[in-house]
């Protein structure tokens, strides 16, 4: 299992890889000062799309990574 440490710095830079530096610090700022429920956010995050569909984008996506 990985520590906290090593989960935010992956999370950094994730955020960093996809947004910029610049949009990422945003990002983070944004989380911050909002009320954010994370659990009720990924609860309706994928709400109109079946197992399948998300399978099938997850697994796109994940040829789009290898491809870098």
């Amino acid at each position: 299992m990985r520590t906290d440490t090593e989960i935010k710095i992956s999370g950094y830079e994730l955020l960093s890889d996809n947004l910029g530096m610049v949009e990422a610090e945003r990002f983070i700022a944004l989380i911050q000062r909002e009320k954010f429920d994370y659990t009720q956010w990924r609860e309706t995050l994928f709400h109109e799309l079946s197992g399948e569909e998300i399978s099938k984008r997850a697994m796109e996506f994940q040829k789009t990574l290898k491809n870098k």
